[in-house]
Formats: C-alpha cells, sequence, structure tokens
C-alpha cells in the first residue's frame, strides 16, 4: 500500500550505481575504496577558521536569494580572470546548493515534457535521472577510448532530431577524465548554433586539468547567451560538504532558474558561502597543491593499470581513471563485485554511467599514493588469479 503513494517516476529510477558499490564496503576497514569520487583533503584550516570566526559572530540567517554579493562578485571575477567569462555578478550568477541544485534548477527551468537532452556518454551517473524526473527524453551520444573520450562532431550530428532542445555537457569529465580543447569545441559550437541548441556545461571539476588549460564552451564566440555553466567549490577546493555550487548564464536564463530556487531552497547555506568567498579570497595556493598531488596519484594508477595489461586513457582532467577491463571477459559488474569480494577494492563498473561505460570500471585517485599502491597490488594478484 505504501508503495502506492510513490510515484511511477521515482519507483522507476534505480538507486545511484556508485553509492551502492559505496555502501558495500562502509565500514570495513580493510577495503580500499576508489569508488566515492570526494578529495581526501580537509577543507584548508583558514577557510574553516573564517567560517567558526562568522558563526560565533551571529552569521546564521538567510542570505539574498541569488547569494550573497560579494561572493557572486568573486565568482564572476575568478571566472573572467581563469576561464575568459565575463558575466554580471548582479544577474547572472546564482549561488546554490553545491552544483547539482545548480543542474537540478536548469533543467527544471529549460526541459519540458518530451524534450530530447542530448547527452556524451560514458557521464555522470545524475545526469539521466534527473533529466527522466523532469520529463526529458536522453538521447546518448556515445564518445569512445579512442577519440580520448572527447565528444565527436560526427557523433553529435547523427543524435540530433527535431525533438533535440538542449546539450548536457561536463568536462573534465566524469568518469574518463576527458577534455575539451577549443579546436575540439568549434565544430561542436557549429552543430550547437545550426540547431539552436541551449547548453548546460557542468564544470565542477575545470580546475583540475594537469596537461593543458580548461576551455569552457561558453567562453567561444557566440556560446555565452546560449549556455548555462555551471561550477562549484566541491572538488577543487575540497568543500563536499559545505554545499555550494554556482550557474552563471544570460540574465533571462538566470532569472527563470532564480524563480525555482527561490521556493525549493531559498538561499545556500550561510557558512558555505562565507567559505566560499574565503577559498577564492585566499585559497588559490592550496588549490593548487591539491591540484599537484593529483596529478603525481594519477601517473602512479594509470601506469600501474598500463603494466599489469589494462588499457587505459590518460585523464586530463577530474580525478578518475577508466581503464578497460574488457580483456577479462567479464562486464563491468561482474568485475566490480568480484573485485570487491575477493581483493577488497571497491571501484564503480562502467555500465552506470551509460552504454559507453561498459567494459570499464571507474578508480578514483582522490586517495593517498599508499592507498593507489595498496590497491594496485591487490589488483595485479586479482588478475593474475582470474583472468
Amino acid at each position: 500500500m505504501l508503495n502506492d503513494w510513490i510515484t511511477p517516476k521515482v519507483r522507476d529510477i534505480p538507486p545511484s550505481g556508485i553509492r551502492a558499490f559505496f555502501d558495500l564496503s562502509a565500514g570495513n576497514q580493510d577495503v580500499i575504496s576508489l569508488g566515492v569520487g570526494e578529495p581526501d583533503f580537509d577543507t584548508p584550516e583558514h577557510i574553516r577558521k573564517v567560517c567558526m570566526e562568522a558563526l560565533i559572530n551571529g552569521a546564521t540567517r538567510y542570505t539574498p536569494n541569488a547569494g550573497l554579493p560579494e561572493l557572486r562578485e568573486e565568482i564572476a571575477g575568478y571566472l573572467q580572470n581563469n576561464f575568459n567569462l565575463r558575466y554580471d555578478p548582479a544577474s547572472e550568477v546564482l549561488v546554490t546548493v553545491g552544483s547539482s541544485e545548480a543542474l537540478d534548477l536548469a533543467l527544471r527551468a529549460f526541459i519540458a515534457p518530451g524534450d530530447e537532452i542530448l547527452l556524451p556518454s560514458p557521464s555522470y551517473i545524475a545526469y539521466s535521472p534527473i533529466v527522466y524526473l523532469n520529463g526529458g527524453i536522453v538521447v546518448e551520444v556515445e564518445s569512445r577510448a579512442e577519440d580520448g573520450f572527447k565528444l565527436t562532431a560526427e557523433a553529435l550530428r547523427q543524435a540530433i532530431t527535431p525533438r533535440s532542445k538542449l546539450i548536457m555537457l561536463n568536462y573534465p569529465n566524469n568518469p574518463t577524465g576527458a577534455i575539451m580543447t577549443a579546436e575540439d569545441w568549434q565544430p561542436i559550437v557549429d552543430i550547437v548554433k545550426e540547431n539552436n541548441l541551449l547548453v548546460i556545461s557542468d564544470e565542477v571539476y575545470a580546475e583540475l586539468t594537469y596537461d593543458r588549460k580548461h576551455v569552457s564552451i561558453a567562453s567561444l564566440p557566440g556560446m555565452q547567451e546560449r549556455t548555462i555553466v555551471l561550477s562549484g567549490f566541491s572538488k577543487a577546493f575540497a568543500m563536499t560538504g559545505w554545499r555550494i555550487g554556482y550557474a552563471c548564464g544570460h540574465q533571462e536564463l538566470l532569472a527563470a532558474m532564480l524563480k525555482i530556487h527561490q521556493y525549493t531552497a531559498m538561499c545556500a547555506p550561510v557558512l558555505g558561502q562565507i567559505a566560499a568567498i574565503e577559498s577564492l579570497r585566499h585559497g588559490l595556493e592550496a588549490m593548487n597543491e591539491m591540484r599537484e598531488a593529483y596529478r603525481e596519484r594519477r601517473e602512479l594508477l594509470v601506469n600501474g593499470f598500463r603494466s599489469m595489461g589494462m588499457p587505459c586513457h590518460l585523464p586530463e582532467g577530474a580525478f578518475y581513471a577508466f581503464p578497460s577491463i574488457a580483456h577479462t571477459g567479464l562486464n563491468s559488474e561482474t568485475f566490480a563485485l568480484q573485485l570487491l569480494k575477493e581483493s577488497g577494492i571497491a571501484t564503480v563498473p562502467g555500465h552506470v554511467f551509460g552504454a559507453g561505460g561498459e567494459g570499464h570500471i571507474r578508480c578514483s585517485y582522490s586517495v593517498s599514493t599508499e592507498k593507489i599502491s595498496q590497491a594496485l597490488e591487490r589488483m595485479e594478484s586479482f588478475l593474475k588469479v582470474n583472468i
């Protein structure tokens, strides 16, 4: 009877495949988790101190719906200085409860029932369910390892139909670590303009690139007015629990998102906003140090996979490696389950990231080099016994 009260849409969507494997390993001290994409660094001490002082001094009230004006100004300045994006902080920047709320607001504001949403695959596990909950239809655009998991113009053209309304992008990419250069973006931009598509670009890993600087599709000519840029402080600034994200875009589009935000979240947490201001003003050095640690871990993990015969694309962004396990003859879920049960290594099976993810597993290198080394030793032993 209780189940009858739950809407069919909610009944139909599966639980998170990432959290499912996390829950299987939770509480087991012998398990090395490469599954959850959360920095192992604490939020820098100076940021925590600023927030403790603010709390003692009474920072406990609502902020303006769109966020503290000084935070929006800092975000606008940061995007201009680092990514060549120019936004009016008063009308084109919206502070949200994590970048996840920003994504939900964008899809609620711009999807009508039956709209087709183009989604490069593999992609972050939450995108398809949120599109479904908002009445949209996901059309996967498969990316391939041989192309560096980049979105190609050929694949995009083949996926477009008269019902295509917007394209959701995530570069640097979760789960593959792929990035897009300005040269990669140009043919995509041409197709987007030809088909009058809206773009939602999740750039929460923008700061975490290792060999070249992140290029936002919104920075290309004629793209800023048709792109909603989403980002936040969770990944690059080690601030997952503070729940501060933001959306930037044309003021008319942001105004539509703000309407929903006003009636749902009201505003993002005030202490999180204060922490975000401090991170942009004085936290960039710590962010760069964390990125260099991820670079070292990336080399260790990818070289380790390759040395044991697991093909692995070199991730140029984020903090995930996406090695192929196709040569084992096992599907990704079977491989991940056996690896967890027999060797105590938690990963995420690639199929949960869409059809393009089958035959791979996602491994996060947001853990210490010691744990990565231990995981590689266990995985090599696992492969020798089982493959």
